[in-house]
């Protein structure tokens, strides 16, 4: 539903006034004694009606106009003090691996870590996050969006082994600088998700830790379990994120909770509200009024 207001609403006092005045105000009209009057009092009264409702007409609707009513249609948020994130995840074959969930032993790593990235998503209601994902190569799933419903739509449709089996994770980092090294964003984010070594990377460890102090880009690492301790450590350490280790879905869910803990956005404190004004239509009727009003008046 729209909700509709008036930016200027003072002006709304004219009205009262207005209508005071026309009671209490009047001019006085000079008396002249004309013989058979009432000749002339019926073919002036219908006319006269007319012309006062006219007057009314110009008024109300100049004064409404002045007041500017407008309906609200949407409230947009600013994202100059809000996060980008790219959310980072592997699909290398070893994210298949089941036993990771104790309440559903069969359900795949992988499975896992979809569930509670959506989770991760709704609450990041006021985030640009973009998806990407990686094994042989890395590949984005969704830009930079505020779209949570179609990020958390795409990700159903993502499996292990998309684009192969194997690990290019520090390529993975290389991918996530180039979407967010032009960002304006307050905070840059990565949230890098591995569970095993890399063994399939072109892009040098120092090169791309050198562009992610470059761009002020933080890095939070998450591995699963400890094959890749040593490097994901460095990488956060290095960009002055946090890096964890998960061993179950439980784990893993107070992990990501950690981390939105952490990024808090100020973007609440930012909205711009579409309005759409209405002022021309009480104008359009008052000027209308006025020219019928100025005709009558004169038609004698």
């Amino acid at each position: 539903m729209f909700n509709f207001s008036f930016e200027y609403p003072l002006f709304l006092v004219l009205i009262p006034l207005f209508i005071v005045c026309s009671i209490f105000c009047k001019a006085k009209s000079p008396s002249y004694i004309i013989p058979h009057l009432n000749i002339f009092e019926k073919s002036q009264k219908s006319t006269s009606m007319i012309q006062n409702i006219l007057k009314f007409l110009v008024m109300f609707c100049s004064i409404i106009a002045l007041a500017s009513p407008y309906k609200q249609l949407d409230t947009q948020l600013i994202k100059n003090d809000g996060i980008d994130i790219v959310l980072s995840l592997d699909t290398s074959g070893s994210m298949q691996k089941p036993g990771f969930n104790k309440d559903n032993p069969k359900e795949s790593r992988f499975d896992v870590v979809k569930n509670i990235v959506k989770d991760f998503i709704t609450k990041r209601v006021n985030d640009n996050i973009s998806i990407i994902v990686f094994a042989n190569s890395v590949m984005m799933a969704t830009p930079l969006s505020f779209d949570k419903e179609a990020q958390k739509t795409i990700l159903d449709y993502i499996e292990v082994g998309i684009i192969g089996t194997q690990t290019a994770m520090i390529d993975s980092l290389a991918f996530s600088i180039n979407i967010l090294k032009e960002s304006k964003a307050k905070s840059k984010v990565v949230i890098l998700l591995s569970d095993g070594e890399d063994n399939y990377s072109t892009t040098p460890l120092d090169v791309v830790l050198k562009l992610l102090k470059k761009y002020s880009i933080k890095v939070y690492t998450i591995g699963i379990g400890d094959s890749n301790k040593i490097v994901l450590n460095k990488i956060a350490k290095q960009t002055n994120a946090n890096s964890y280790i998960a061993y179950s879905k439980d784990d893993l869910g107070d992990i990501y909770e950690k981390i939105n803990s952490l990024e808090k956005t100020k973007i609440n404190n930012n909205k711009v509200v579409l309005k759409s004004y209405l002022f021309f239509y009480p104008l359009f009727l008052a000027i209308i009024s006025l020219i019928l009003f100025i005709y009558l008046k004169n038609r004698h």
